[in-house]
């Protein structure tokens, strides 16, 4: 029990999680400034930014559902450290895996989106609102495409579970090669996930103030902020383990160190769609999911289904 607790809340759980996350914030901003030319932040300001941010007075509106309002933001960042315990940091295998546990990773990741429907719903704010509406719309752009780029993997390998399909690609790393179109749509798809640009249409600043999160304030804007840079960790964690498994040392350390710049490469091309693109409108973003990145995943599962026929036959 008590090393099960050390695993959940120490390492690999919520502790080093937000430490990774905190780190790879600071990594992913400094890439976003010298893709344009700026210098960046200092390495501690993602700490001090939170730190900041913790400490100044929390102010729940007098018309917000109070209970909610404060509850919500705890949820979020409870399910997506949950996912990171699924998936493999060090090696061929997670902390706890299990068949099936893409489906577990997959609806952990879905609960901070919805989180950020009710957050903005229940703020009684019109801003919030619309910054919600927006947030949802996109859920169902992206989200389908999204499930159906790591069906094909997974249908490939013959197993649900991350650490299986790991295992797979790994022992046999050219059939990963067919996985290249499910990557590039999970790559777009977790842009829209973590409302990056350009798709951060819900948290417009210059329409709709802050959108979801424009009543939030003091420590549950923190942990929103902190939910959001774990996000990015665990749905690049998920992206390096199922389309990038390759030359997994037996060692530990290694396996570690490799994790680690497996991950910063999915975060090094996320800051550079965010470097090159700009802003897309709510009605192109949907389009844009639907009429390309949809497509896209189903010819990965077939492509997926095909190779898989051929290796049983």
């Amino acid at each position: 029990m008590g090393l099960a607790l050390f695993y959940i809340l120490i390492f690999p759980g919520f502790l080093f999680l937000g430490f990774l996350s905190l780190a790879f914030e600071f990594i992913d901003r400094k890439l976003y400034a010298r893709l344009q030319n700026r210098v960046g932040p200092p390495w501690y300001q993602p700490l001090a930014d939170l730190i900041k941010l913790a400490a100044k007075e929390t102010v729940v509106p007098r018309e917000a559902e109070s209970r909610l309002f404060r509850a919500i933001p705890s949820f979020a960042m409870a399910a997506t450290a949950a996912a990171f315990l699924y998936i493999p940091i060090w090696g061929k295998t997670s902390l706890f895996p299990f068949d099936s546990d893409l489906i577990v990773i997959l609806y952990f990741l879905t609960i901070p989106t919805l989180t950020f429907f009710l957050a903005g719903w229940f703020s009684s704010s019109l801003y919030a609102e619309i910054g919600c509406i927006r947030a949802m719309t996109q859920f169902f752009a992206y989200e389908v495409p999204l499930y159906m780029s790591l069906l094909g993997p997974a249908m490939l390998a013959g197993t649900w579970s991350v650490s299986g399909i790991t295992e797979f690609y790994s022992s046999n790393p050219a059939l990963a090669l067919c996985n290249l179109p499910g990557l590039i749509v999970a790559v777009f798809a977790t842009q829209g996930k973590l409302e990056r640009v350009p798709f951060d249409i819900p948290d417009a600043e210059t329409e709709i103030v802050g959108g979801t999160f424009t009543e939030y304030s003091g420590r549950f804007l923190a942990l929103f902020r902190m939910t959001i840079d774990a996000e990015l960790v665990v749905a690049s964690a998920l992206i390096a383990a199922v389309f990038l498994p390759f030359f997994i040392p037996a060692s530990p350390v290694f396996g570690f160190i490799l994790f680690l710049i497996k991950v910063f490469i999915v975060v090094f091309l996320l800051a550079l769609m965010r470097t090159a693109l700009a802003r897309l409108r709510i009605d192109q973003m949907v389009g844009f999911c639907w009429r390309i990145l949809a497509p896209l995943s189903l010819l990965q599962v077939l492509i997926d289904l095909l190779v898989r026929g051929v290796l049983v036959s």
